[in-house]
């Protein structure tokens, strides 16, 4: 009977031990922080609130001038302050009720009152909302960039700059630019510059990656019409069973060139920059039949396989990489 005693006794210490250093170093440590406030569990918000400002003030660091007293008044001042950002905040108040209640669950405090400092106090969805925004101005701006240089390239192609010449000079748009009175050769020449690249981008079509941005494309608007672009695909989708896996109806010309960029594996955007000609020239020859098309593909295999193997710096390449190896970086040391 002793001896039960006495284990019952050490294991009750041990614990004991245990529990108070684990509560040192969260909520008041091994003190309890009604106490510190002079305040009982069942005081108010509001004279919680009171107790902490009338402490606050007799406690307040600048109201003593010795050094000792002034370091001892900010570890009190230091003490009340966290005694009341833990009982201001109900959640935080029930958590540390809940562990006076039930000291022996030590673990289950640790995660209660880490979990409350570490998980972020901004609103998750805020967060979110501002992460899309920036992604949408990101990419926005990107694609004017793009753009933008798209159009100054095609400014020095003779065959653009040809044509947006004598579109300008057809709706006298270089008249003023003619007018040399008062006007540098410099400033003639960047007047000049200036509308043949308004004309570049009010008359040529570019589509593709270098395509003018539309706001329609940004990211933020791209989840809000979500809902309408998977109904209108749901729709599509059934559409194109019942008519042509059950009715049995002919592919439109549209319909066609999408069976086509499904099998060249082409994005939308990639698709699209493609040439009329280019697009009208798969429809006749039936690619958008899976086996004309293998055969097509292998065919352009071939003939690129054969273009390269007539190409002088392909065979200087061959005979590189029959010589070295791959990948081998060499110096002329003659």
């Amino acid at each position: 009977m002793k001896l039960k005693t006495s284990i019952l006794l050490l294991m009750t210490l041990v614990y004991e031990i245990k529990a108070g250093t684990m509560l040192e170093g969260f909520y008041c440590g091994p003190e309890n922080c009604y106490e510190v406030l002079g305040v009982s569990r069942e005081t108010s918000k509001s004279d919680i609130a009171k107790a902490y400002r009338k402490l606050a003030k007799k406690y307040h660091p600048d109201l003593y001038r010795k050094e000792e007293d002034k370091t001892e008044a900010e570890a009190n001042f230091k003490r009340i302050a966290n005694a009341y950002e833990i009982l201001k905040d109900e959640e935080t108040r029930n958590d540390y009720d809940y562990m006076l209640d039930h000291p022996e669950e030590v673990y289950s405090h640790y995660y209660r009152y880490y979990r409350k400092r570490l998980v972020p106090t901004v609103d998750v969805r805020l967060v979110i909302a501002g992460t899309i925004s920036v992604i949408s101005i990101i990419q926005y701006f990107t694609a004017w960039q793009r753009y933008e240089t798209a159009i100054s390239f095609l400014l020095t192609v003779p065959k653009y700059r040809n044509r947006a010449m004598q579109i300008a000079k057809d709706e006298g748009l270089l008249d003023n630019a003619k007018k040399t009175k008062g006007k540098t050769k410099a400033e003639i020449k960047e007047k000049t510059e200036s509308i043949l690249r308004q004309v570049m981008e009010n008359n040529i079509d570019i589509r593709g990656g270098n395509a003018k941005p539309e706001i329609t494309d940004l990211l933020v608007f791209q989840l809000f019409f979500l809902p309408y672009t998977l109904s209108s695909y749901l729709y599509w989708y059934v559409s194109w069973i019942i008519a042509h896996n059950i009715r049995g109806l002919p592919l439109s010309d549209d319909e066609k060139l999408y069976l086509i960029r499904k099998h060249m594996k082409k994005g939308v955007t990639q698709f699209e920059a493609l040439e009329a000609s280019s697009k009208e020239e798969f429809i006749k020859q039936d690619l958008w039949i899976k086996e004309k098309f293998d055969a097509w593909a292998k065919e352009k295999e071939e003939e690129q396989k054969k273009q390269l193997a007539e190409n002088a710096r392909y065979k200087a390449y061959r005979r590189h990489v029959k010589n070295h190896g791959t990948g081998r970086m060499t110096f002329d040391d003659s």
